[in-house]
């Protein structure tokens, strides 16, 4: 299929769609003052609101970026002579970041309203004594809103970092650090609010170290530091084809939607519903944004997504789990990420020769995505221990290697998750496999979701969503 050049005018069905959403969700959200402010309501309007203008800014702002040189080729398409505009997840980036702005009052307005003299609770008579300058300062969740804005600052941060990265195109040894600066807000308030570094030992291991929890300290926040650098780092790595790093970013938000959704449906109050609500907060419109997003690079794309929203998503997940306290659950939705990291450390870490790009190679004759090649040398053969582990992976059926008569290694498929499915399941169109790695990721998660609520009971005494007395 050619790649295809679409118009920057909306259709008319579009925008008739696209303006009967904007006013219902501007219709809901004026209901929502009418009640009592309700905040998921609120979110889930924003969020569409958030769709809305996503689509109608990235359909826009196409040749704009094109004229300011952020273009690109496709290049798994025939007659790809056509440039297409790169770096749109900036913009949904920049709509996210102000929807989730624009959403501040809500979570607080109850809090506003009893906390603020003269904030709308004018049946309430307040003695001056309990007044402070006119607040009642000590009602107000202040660490809800600190850690609300410290999500908003990491999120702004790794932005503007990805932005530069799509704009001066930075080596990889130098922007693989770049998420951890931008988590450092996140952390900040973390130790601050928050501070628990203890974890829960399985049940088989308390007895030899004769307590429940371990406390890990300061490698504690080791930990959720390598955790902000890998995330978006993962994102970006499983990509090369149309969709695949919206559809993946997409899949696990839901997942992780749904896990929120578990402790907000318990027929009882559990201790946990807060932290779950704070990230169905920020899920909601990152779904918006994504969403729009994903109707434009899907196959054929129409847009390229850059490096930012690879980075913004990631740190998504990484806000929510951490300050929702659920990083554990969110690395067992990162299972084919992990896997698709630990695959390709051969080429990350110089064993094996790792080009600019592993996209998959495109066959013009049959119109079909093929595995893509590291080429050896006769002279540059890899280590003998480097060609057994190959040679290994060969039999095992993880590579794809091909020798020449003297039985020296001539070239081995690329080490990503996109080519090995390629090499298990042969030639593919484009669009059936992103269909493929997609429904995998679904799959897996569901899996992940299962182990973290079902199975995990065999090494541990309980689960926090069955938990029906806070500790």
């Amino acid at each position: 299929m050619p790649t295809t050049v679409q118009s920057s005018e909306l259709s008319r069905a579009e925008t008739l769609y696209l303006t009967g959403l904007a006013l219902v969700c501007v219709a809901v959200l004026v209901r929502t003052f009418e009640g009592e402010g309700e905040p998921l309501i609120a979110s889930l309007a924003l969020s569409g609101l958030a769709f809305s203008a996503s689509y109608s800014m990235i359909r826009w702002l196409g040749p704009t970026f094109i004229k300011a040189g952020l273009k690109g080729r496709d290049l798994s398409k025939v007659n790809n002579s056509h440039y297409i505009p790169e770096c749109m997840g900036g913009i949904c980036a920049v709509v996210y970041l102000l929807t989730v702005i624009v959403f501040i009052p809500f979570p607080f307005y109850k809090d506003i309203v009893v906390a603020t003299s003269g904030g709308g609770n004018r049946d309430v008579v307040m003695n001056v004594e309990f007044v402070q300058q006119g607040r009642l300062l000590h009602k107000f969740p202040h660490s809800k809103l600190a850690s609300y804005l410290s999500a908003i600052i990491s999120l702004q941060s790794i932005t503007l970092l990805g932005i530069g990265d799509d704009l001066f195109d930075i080596r990889w040894r130098h922007k693989f650090f770049i998420p951890a600066f931008a988590s450092i807000p996140l952390l900040v308030i973390y130790f601050i609010d928050f501070g628990v570094t203890s974890i829960v030992l399985p049940t088989f291991l308390q007895p030899y170290v004769g307590r429940e929890l371990f406390d890990l300290g300061f490698l504690y926040y080791g930990y959720m530091s390598a955790f902000s650098i890998f995330s978006p780092n993962s994102i970006n790595i499983l990509a090369g084809i149309n969709g695949i790093e919206v559809s993946q970013s997409v899949v696990i938000a839901l997942l992780l939607t749904f896990n929120d959704a578990l402790y907000l449906l318990t027929p009882y109050p559990h201790p946990a519903t807060d932290s779950h609500l704070f990230s169905l907060y920020l899920l909601l419109p990152f779904l918006g944004v994504s969403l729009a997003l994903l109707v434009h690079n899907w196959y054929p794309a129409r847009v390229f997504v850059g490096d930012t929203y690879c980075y913004f998503a990631g740190m998504v997940f990484v806000v929510v789990s951490i300050l929702g306290h659920f990083s554990k659950t969110l690395i067992l939705l990162l299972i084919p990420q992990i896997f698709n990291f630990v695959y390709s450390t051969p080429q990350l870490f110089g064993l094996v020769p790792c080009p600019r790009h592993r996209l998959p190679h495109f066959n013009a004759r049959t119109g079909l995505l093929e595995p893509s090649v590291t080429k050896w040398e006769k002279d540059k053969q890899p280590r003998a221990v480097v060609a057994k582990a190959l040679r290994l992976l060969a039999q095992l059926r993880l590579l794809r290697l091909a020798e020449d008569e003297h039985g020296l290694i001539r070239e081995t498929s690329n080490l990503t998750l996109i080519n090995l499915c390629l090499v298990w399941r042969g030639p593919m169109r484009e669009d059936r496999l992103a269909t493929e790695l997609t429904a995998m990721q679904a799959v897996l998660g569901l899996f992940g979701l299962f182990v973290r609520h079902k199975l995990a009971l065999l090494v541990f005494r309980e689960d926090n969503w069955n938990m029906r007395n806070a500790v």
